[in-house]
């Protein structure tokens, strides 16, 4: 697949190293994440990929280094699992607090905030489930949930810790299509993913092992 964009850069992390008690998950990492264009980061369970995303994301501060996406709005899809099931949300909620990036936490809606939630449950296939509990999700439809709340905030980086495993073939191809819209609309996505479609499809795959980057490539595609 082409690059989107003529190769301009939206965000950059240098030297990032992120210490666990007892650890290093990440080990002087430098990357930069072309605007307009999917990058998926692979690698081995333990590699690291995780806790880079969540730098990315502003989600985790580094023991080290420095991360440059000031310009970019960001907006961080983490795995199905590390969000609690036991939520007392309904799934437009969920998807609501994507929105609130839009117009701050707790405050009323604007009309086109109010039309990204609602096109956000159409696009991921939920519109009819959000009055649902989400906690009586089943799991694709809980990724989904996640995914569209991404999406309301209509960022400029979309961020996802393996949007499509564990899915269901209908969920995961939900989620790839949405993937490929937000990058028609010139969004960057950035993606930790094992999914081969995704990985086919990106315009750049980053290797990592044992908190490094190992590889890199396809960047002049």
């Amino acid at each position: 697949m082409p690059l989107r964009s003529a190769l301009s850069t939206a965000a950059a992390l240098r030297g990032i190293r992120v210490d666990y008690p007892g650890s290093t998950a990440v080990d002087g990492v430098d990357l930069d994440i072309t605007a307009g264009a999917l990058t998926v980061i692979v690698g081995p369970n333990g590699a690291g990929k995780t806790t880079l995303l969540e730098v990315l994301a502003g989600a985790r501060t580094p023991t080290a280094g420095t991360v440059d996406a000031s310009l970019a709005t960001r907006a961080f899809v983490p795995q199905r699992s590390a969000v609690s099931d036991r939520l007392p949300l309904t799934v437009r909620d969920v998807v609501t607090v994507g929105a609130w990036g839009r117009v701050g936490p707790f405050r009323r809606l604007s009309a086109d905030a109010r039309t990204a939630v609602d096109r956000s449950l159409e696009r991921l296939d939920i519109a009819d489930l959000a009055r649902r509990p989400f906690a009586a999700l089943s799991g694709g439809q809980r990724q989904r949930a996640l995914l569209a709340q991404g999406l309301a905030r209509e960022a400029d980086l979309l961020l996802l810790d393996e949007p499509t495993t564990g899915l269901d073939a209908a969920s995961a191809e939900l989620i790839r299509a949405a993937v490929t819209a937000e990058l028609r609309r010139d969004a960057t996505v950035v993606c930790v993913s094992h999914d081969d479609r995704l990985i086919a499809d990106a315009d750049r795959v980053v290797e990592m092992a044992e908190g490094r980057v190992v590889a890199s490539g396809g960047e002049t595609r």
